[in-house]
């Protein structure tokens, strides 16, 4: 079992490393690798197990307490072999009954983080850690991405601060935010108030990412759905009051808190999809349905005119399904379409 586990690990890894080399350049659908075969658990080559966490009714007297109860959430995910996991924002000082300052708060996170670190490391996931962080005597809202040995592999500092952040001497992030390319594909973060702009995230789906993770101290409700089918990437968030969800490339809800399991959401993922919209490329999803029945998965969105066709299969790449029936992605489709308009102004 453990052989498999370390098998599947290593054949992610791989895949997701070809993927996150051309995502950048190919927007819209996520590659796999042709020819490969499903080997262990089942599971598709693109799959990926995201688990997030909600603090909603979760209250504890000390900061202690708070970790403590957070890593006993997350223990009780291991089960299903999370690979990633997202936390709220900056959970160890939310929910907790004694006072701290500001500068307790930004120690505090300091002192808690190694066990989140370490908690990637022992259960072999990713862990979206979001706490205080410093660097040149300033302070950021901050979102570390553990991998899978418990190394940092960079952090998100939240871009668009409130007024109240500011007022308590948190400097905003970079413009730019940053993605970051893990063993199963390329991911970004945004955080609570960041939700209220577009711009980081676009930028995040200018550079490729397929997966973008929001810590947040509220739920956001349809604004979540919203960031998902206008990005075409998938959403997933950790929240520290009301629901915590996974959203599809197409706003669908795919997993979420609730009342039964108000603090944690776990499901899979399939990366290996692309988001079209629905005229012309119609004419040829009966071809392709004929040619790969079972194996890919088409849904349209009538009212929209938005389809997502997705590879069920190991052996069949989106990317070569786009290609051998000559479709264009969304972004693909609506590139061509401005440049085509703007040669068009030019003639006049």
């Amino acid at each position: 079992m453990k052989n498999e586990k370390v098998a599947r690990r290593k054949f992610l890894k791989n895949a997701a490393l070809t993927a996150g080399a051309v995502a950048a350049g190919s927007l819209g659908y996520a590659h796999g690798t042709p020819g490969i075969t499903l080997k262990d658990n089942g599971r598709l080559p693109r799959e990926v197990w995201i688990a997030g966490i909600s603090q909603q009714d979760l209250t504890t007297q000390t900061y202690q307490q708070m970790a403590d109860e957070i890593i006993r959430i997350m223990n009780t995910l291991v089960i299903y072999q999370p690979d990633i996991i997202c936390l709220s924002e900056i959970f160890p000082t939310s929910n907790v009954a004694e006072r701290y300052s500001f500068s307790e708060r930004v120690d505090i996170s300091v002192r808690v983080t190694p066990r989140f670190a370490e908690f990637a490391k022992q259960n072999r996931c990713y862990v979206i850690c979001p706490v205080y962080t410093t660097e040149n005597g300033k302070v950021y809202n901050s979102a570390i991405v553990f991998d899978r040995d418990g190394i940092s592999i960079g952090e998100y500092r939240k871009i668009h601060l409130t007024e109240g952040e500011i007022a308590n001497g948190i400097t905003p992030g970079p413009l730019q935010p940053p993605v970051f390319r893990t063993d199963f594909g390329v991911i970004g973060i945004q955080i609570c108030f960041d939700i209220l702009w577009d711009d980081a995230w676009a930028r995040l789906r200018e550079q490729g990412a397929e997966i973008v993770f929001w810590p947040s101290a509220y739920g956001g409700g349809q604004t979540v759905n919203t960031k998902a089918w206008q990005n075409k990437y998938v959403v997933a968030s950790g929240t520290r009051k009301g629901t915590a969800k996974i959203c599809d490339i197409s706003g669908k809800v795919l997993a979420q808190t609730g009342f039964w399991d108000k603090n944690y959401y776990c499901a899979p993922v399939n990366l290996e999809k692309v988001f079209l919209h629905t005229w012309p490329y119609v004419r040829e999803f009966d071809n392709i349905r004929r040619k790969y029945g079972r194996k890919v998965l088409i849904t349209n969105y009538d009212e929209e005119e938005w389809s997502i066709i997705e590879s069920l299969s190991a052996d069949v790449s989106i990317s070569r399904v786009m290609e051998e029936f000559n479709l264009k992605s969304f972004e693909e489709h609506t590139r061509t379409a401005l440049e085509a308009q703007i040669r068009a102004r030019g003639k006049v």
